[in-house]
This record gives C-alpha cells, structure tokens and sequence, in this order.
C-alpha cells in the first residue's frame, strides 16, 4: 500500500513557505507565481501555520481586510494538521476528507519533508491504475 512517503518520492520534497509577519498580499503573489492553492507558515523552522486560498475568501476579503495591510499571521490556519510520512494514501484521504482540508504538511519527527495536496492524492492514484492498465493490457497481448 503506498505512502505518503512513496508520494513525496514521486512530487518532490520542495516546501513553499512564508513568514508569519509576511503580508496577504505577498503570500498572495507567491501562490500565483508559483501556481499553488496554500503555503505553510513557518516561524524559524517551527511550523506555525497554513494559509490558502480559502483563508484568503474567508478572512481576508469577506472581512474587508487590506491584504497589503494584514499580515499572514492574522489569518492563517492554526493549528495546522501534519501526518507522518509513513501514513498510507488511503488514510490521508480519508483524513483530509473528514477535516475537510486540501494541503496537508508532511512531518517526520519536528522535521518539515513535504506537503501533499489532495490533487497530488488523486493524480498519484490515477497513475498508479495507468500503471496497473498497462501491465494487464501487455499480459494480454503477451497471451496472444
């Protein structure tokens, strides 16, 4: 059964971080620029927090909050949810799902090695059943 750590493998460990004293708006331009819906806050190397798109809508633009103005550590999400690299697929999923969170921070011991997002969980999954298509599709014509 695959792991968040075979995931990891496959996605890359590159965590995309910011400050807590960063603003919105600078948390803001680093998700556009690098085409990502959340960025975990990090105080040091302590994990503080997670802001995303939807503490964006939520705290930000339906409170009338200048993003320029507010810093990342008014509106992120605290406390964050972690999971070890060694939970199965299926258990992240099933963990997203029922916290109802769509980034999810990887941590080994204290130490940050990745953040998985829900789409990472479903792209990984469709690859492996490609995989397992093509194997069964060559047994097949192998047969023949």
């Amino acid at each position: 059964m695959a792991t968040l750590g075979d995931l990891l493998a496959t996605k890359g460990h590159e965590v995309i971080a910011v400050q807590p004293s960063d603003t919105v708006l600078q948390a803001a331009n680093l998700m556009n620029d690098r085409n990502i819906g959340g960025v975990v806050v990090l105080d040091g190397d302590r994990l503080a927090g997670i802001f995303t798109e939807r503490d964006v809508l939520r705290r930000v633009v339906a409170q009338a909050l200048d993003p320029s103005d507010t810093t990342v550590a008014e509106v992120m999400t605290t406390p964050v949810i972690t999971c070890p690299p060694d939970l199965t697929l299926e258990d992240c999923a099933a963990l997203m799902t029922t916290r109802g969170v769509r980034h999810l921070p990887v941590q080994e011991g204290r130490e940050l090695t990745g953040v998985v997002t829900i789409r990472d969980l479903l792209a990984y999954k469709v690859s492996e059943q490609q995989a397992t298509l093509d194997q069964m599709t060559n047994y097949l014509y192998d047969l023949r």
